[in-house]
């Protein structure tokens, strides 16, 4: 490199550091300069300001350290690139990405960018493989490097990034069966056929090529169709390229070509040979001519220099007096593109992307399928044409690179620890929670009036619902009311029909009818509990159900007290007597009456019962209740209507066996045993159901304890009102007084 420096300065045979007027010199070099060359070369010819305009690709390095003023760049700045393949893994949903990238500050620029741009954009970096250079690594020109091996297999997509500057006589070898079906994505200083023999070339078909935009030159093709050795014979690249693929002989004489094919051109070469597309290093090496050209053309005739530089027929100049010119030249090239060696004036370039075919094996053809620019909005940056896509053979469908395969809806990623991003398992959303989309994060809980469907990716509105009429369980409910209604109403016009009967007079008939009625309220009271709840049927609701159910039970307690003074208290004389004369037992319906009546106003008056929602019970309703508002007085309520109950059933059980044609002390008994064993099933079960289910369940138990003490109290005697009429009259009254004189302690059944 020094050495050609220094014959650039002083010719072959010049004198370092003496400069003869009197000969041409050259005013500018281009040169495909890297960092590591002109480190060399480029140090020396700075110390003489010697003009360099560099035609390989763009290297930031060689400005931002400010150690190279004289030199000028002519390619656009490639910063986009990184960008670029990025786009184009997302548009492809590609996320496991391999990174083959070569040694040196390019190499290591690069991956910087696209590791960011990856980051950024959530691809992840399966793989990262570094290619050192013969610089970096003191190894011969000829040594083989291993690009991909069997621990890389499991990456279909694969980015190379290539630095001709530092590579260029290094080879590689892709094991065959890793290579066969990948995508490659790479720059275009990447060419498969460069690697050498050591390629399966047919691995790289459907390879995606970026390369720099640029229109093509018109009469490029015309001049490398008529290029040959004959015409430049001084090009002795060209006579031994035409040697090797026209079958050409030297003659022994003077060692010129011959026996070549008349007109041989290099438009017949096929593509794996030769292509006749102008290459980005062709098009900046045109460019960069023509650069200087401009320069020297501006600074000749520029006004006021023409006397400085000419010399009667010479010109007479210094190569530092043109980086003005340089520096500050722009032009448009006849494929109309704008060209200028000013970095502060440089865009980002833009992208053609090639598909590289190579099916048949040698057509090596490279296809423009899309482009890449980053000056417009990011949804118009890539645009590419699906439909011309070669992929690696075999593949009938774009290929698939994933760590791990997308979730579903309905399911969230769980990441696998230890491993990038990319790489998660696929965990269901908890209960009432949705993923409506793939590969989410997280999975979004349903608001509380919706919940999740089976799928557990949408959330639906809950539906209104309450304990109806139209229900087949409340429907059920309410005839059963209405039948036991009617049915109780019956008893109580067959108990008045017959109130002179001694069944009826009896069991002490006043009473009677006061025990159909409040069983009657018992089982209306029921239907409030059915139907859409409001205010004013969650508070008549539970006052009522504890009203009649308190008339109810102390009505049968008072029943039980008469039964027991009746038999207790028959002598003439005894002072109890006239409590039974007088009815003394029948104030103790209005005194345990008024104290329900207290409890409820407390209730009313504290914190009455209201319209509630229960969002919870059932899964998809929202369910429409009555709350309770004070529990506390709600279980007051059930405890002093369990405690009368209590009192009822063991005074009735202490009367069990007393002796009379017409005793109901049995069937009381009985009667409250039923009831007890309804509600103290009721509260256990009450408390483990929710919903529609806890409101049916308080309407049964309000019917089956009704029931029980209509069908144990009453059923008896209308049996015998309705079945057995001779045994209710006065005849059959004295016959059966006489057999229970023989079997004192027979009773009514």
């Amino acid at each position: 490199m020094l050495e050609s420096s220094l014959i650039l300065l002083i010719r072959q045979d010049g004198i370092p550091n003496y400069t003869c007027w009197g000969k041409s010199k050259s005013v500018a070099v281009l040169t495909e300069s890297s960092q590591s060359t002109s480190a060399q070369s480029g140090a020396l010819l700075e110390l003489y300001k010697f003009p360099q305009v560099s035609f390989g690709s763009y290297d930031p390095m060689l400005k931002d350290n400010g150690q190279f003023p004289s030199l000028y760049q002519v390619s656009q700045k490639d910063t986009s690139l990184a960008l670029g393949m990025v786009s184009l893994m997302l548009h492809f949903s590609w996320t496991w990405v391999g990174l083959v990238i070569t040694e040196g500050h390019k190499g290591h620029r690069f991956l910087s960018d696209v590791h960011a741009e990856m980051d950024r954009n959530r691809v992840c970096v399966a793989f990262v493989k570094m290619l050192p250079s013969p610089l970096a690594s003191y190894m011969p020109s000829t040594h083989e490097h291993i690009v991909l091996s069997g621990e890389t297999s499991l990456v279909n997509v694969v980015v190379i990034y290539y630095d001709i500057d530092g590579l260029n006589d290094l080879y590689y070898v892709i094991e065959p069966y890793i290579a066969t079906w990948r995508v490659w994505i790479t720059n275009s200083q990447w060419h498969a056929d460069m690697a050498g023999k050591n390629f399966i070339l047919d691995s790289f078909h459907g390879a995606l090529i970026f390369s720099s935009h640029h229109e093509e030159i018109s009469g490029f093709k015309n001049f490398v169709q008529a290029v040959n050795p004959f015409k430049y014979p001084e090009d002795t690249y060209l006579t031994t390229y035409w040697f090797h693929n026209f079958h050409c002989s030297f003659s022994d004489s003077d060692c010129t070509l011959k026996s070549c094919p008349p007109n041989a051109s290099l438009a017949w070469l096929p593509l794996n040979h030769f292509d006749m597309a102008m290459k980005d290093v062709s098009y900046n090496i045109y460019n960069a001519v023509y650069a200087v050209a401009h320069a020297l053309h501006e600074m000749i005739f520029q006004p006021g220099e023409k006397s400085s530089v000419r010399n009667k027929e010479s010109m007479m100049f210094f190569p530092w007096q043109l980086h003005p010119f340089l520096k500050n030249i722009q032009f448009k090239n006849p494929a109309g593109d704008q060209v200028n060696l000013d970095d502060r004036l440089k865009m980002d370039a833009e992208y053609d992307i090639f598909n590289f075919w190579n099916f048949p094996e040698g057509l090596r053809l490279k296809v423009n399928v899309g482009v890449f620019s980053s000056h417009v909005p990011l949804v118009q940056q890539l645009s590419i044409s699906e439909d011309m896509l070669e992929w690696a053979m075999a593949a009938t469908q774009t290929p698939h690179s994933v760590c791990s395969e997308s979730c579903n809806s309905g399911f969230r990623k769980t990441p696998q620890e230890g491993k990038p991003a990319c790489c998660f398992d696929c965990t269901p959303c908890s209960e009432n929670e949705v993923a409506n989309d793939t590969d989410m994060e997280e999975c979004v809980k349903c608001p509380v009036e919706q919940y999740a469907n089976t799928q557990q990716n949408h959330c639906l509105q809950k539906s209104v619902t309450f304990l109806a009429y139209e229900d087949t369980l409340g429907m059920t409910l309410a005839s059963t009311a209405l039948s036991l209604t009617l049915l109780t109403a019956i008893v109580l016009g067959l108990f008045v029909k017959h109130r002179d009967t001694p069944v009826v007079k009896a069991n002490n008939r006043a009473l009677s009818y006061i025990l159909l009625i409040s069983l009657t309220f018992c089982f209306l009271c029921s239907l409030l509990f059915i139907g859409r709840p409001n205010t004013a049927s969650c508070i008549l609701r539970q006052t009522t159900f504890g009203v009649a159910f308190t008339v109810a039970v102390s009505t049968v307690l008072a029943k039980t007290i008469t039964v027991v003074l009746a038999f207790k208290v028959t002598a003439p004389g005894r002072r109890m007597r006239h409590l039974l004369i007088s009815g003394a037992p029948n104030s103790i319906i209005p005194i345990c009456s008024l104290i329900q009546f207290t409890l409820c106003g407390i209730w009313m008056g504290t914190n009455p019962p209201f319209i509630d929602t229960d969002m919870h019970s059932e899964h998809g309703h929202i369910i429409i209740v009555c709350n309770k508002g004070s529990l506390t007085v709600f279980y007051c309520v059930l405890g002093y209507l369990g405690s009368l109950a209590l009192v009822s059933f063991t005074v009735a059980f202490m009367a069990r066996n007393l002796p009379d044609t017409f005793n109901e002390a049995k069937f009381l008994t009985f009667s409250m045993v039923v009831f007890c064993s309804v509600w103290v099933t009721f509260l256990p079960v009450y408390h483990s159901t929710k919903g529609k289910v806890m409101v049916a369940m308080e309407v049964f138990c309000i019917l089956a304890s009704s029931a029980g003490l209509l069908g144990c109290i009453f059923a008896p005697k209308c049996y015998v009102i309705l079945l057995k009429p001779e045994r209710n009259s006065v005849h059959g009254f004295r016959e059966k007084n006489i057999r229970c004189k023989k079997e004192p302690f027979l009773s009514f059944s």
